[in-house]
């Protein structure tokens, strides 16, 4: 079993790429793949890109987003810390001849000065890090690597979204697997933790790991606080107002 951090004190849970590998199949099934060509379509059109506009796909893990805006006409770099999910990126982006960079490091690392149009972070990719510092140093460095007056867009589960739907535990089937969830909330609604079990051809895998929980205005605060210059909250990636029906958060924030 992996915890937020292994028994040795070696990595933390999003830096395990055993984690990642296991549930690959789950997060990037065949119904993900689908809408990503809508959301890549939508998102653009909420940071008001045309083509060819230079985007930054943070995040990207397998590269579905970044597949479907380059085969929109836009430029794209993607960039994730799992080194099995950018190879899998590069097979795809090779196999459909899309001139894609794939880097494989930390946000926390990455910066290019003034050199996108836009900027990506979709699929609850945010609120990983155990010290919120971490955070503004990865929000910072996607503001610095935009244009004056280009636009990031973030998409995740709301603290709010989560309060009306929360459910303890629930389980499926996918793909011969039994796939049980279990969740509790954290430091007064501060985080989540989760317990992920699959269960495939008499293997068991289980892992547990937490992340942080935004409501509309805390994520709002926390763009301006590293830097950017305005920031609006809706309801899903159409741009539909953030009320009490909504069933995403999603933030975007100008440079």
């Amino acid at each position: 079993m992996t915890d937020n951090q292994s028994e040795s004190g070696r990595l933390p849970w999003y830096e395990d790429e055993q984690f990642w590998k296991v549930f690959a199949p789950y997060l990037f099934d065949d119904y993900h793949w689908d809408i990503a060509d809508l959301e890549a379509k939508q998102s653009a059109a909420l940071l008001r890109l045309t083509v060819p506009a230079a985007v930054l796909d943070t995040c990207c893990g397998v590269g579905r987003h970044s597949l479907a805006l380059a085969g929109q006409g836009y430029t794209v770099t993607g960039v994730d810390r799992t080194s099995a999910y950018i190879e899998a990126a590069k097979g795809s982006a090779s196999a459909h001849n899309y001139p894609i960079e794939f880097v494989q490091t930390d946000m926390r690392s990455f910066s290019r000065p003034a050199a996108f149009d836009g900027a990506i972070n979709l699929f609850t990719s945010f609120g990983y890090f155990e010290d919120e510092k971490d955070e503004l140093v990865f929000l910072g460095n996607i503001r610095d690597s935009l244009k004056p007056g280009a636009g990031l867009v973030i998409d995740l589960l709301g603290k709010e979204v989560l309060a009306r739907t929360f459910r303890e535990r629930d389980w499926h089937e996918e793909d011969g697997a039994m796939i049980l969830q279990e969740r509790r909330i954290l430091g007064s609604w501060s985080k989540i933790e989760n317990r992920w079990i699959v269960i495939k051809d008499g293997e068991k895998n289980e892992y547990v790991f937490s992340h942080r929980l935004y409501s509309a205005d805390e994520l709002i605060q926390l763009v301006l606080k590293a830097g950017f210059g305005r920031a609006e909250a809706f309801g899903s990636l159409t741009g539909v107002p953030y009320n009490h029906t909504s069933e995403r958060l999603v933030v975007t924030a100008w440079k």
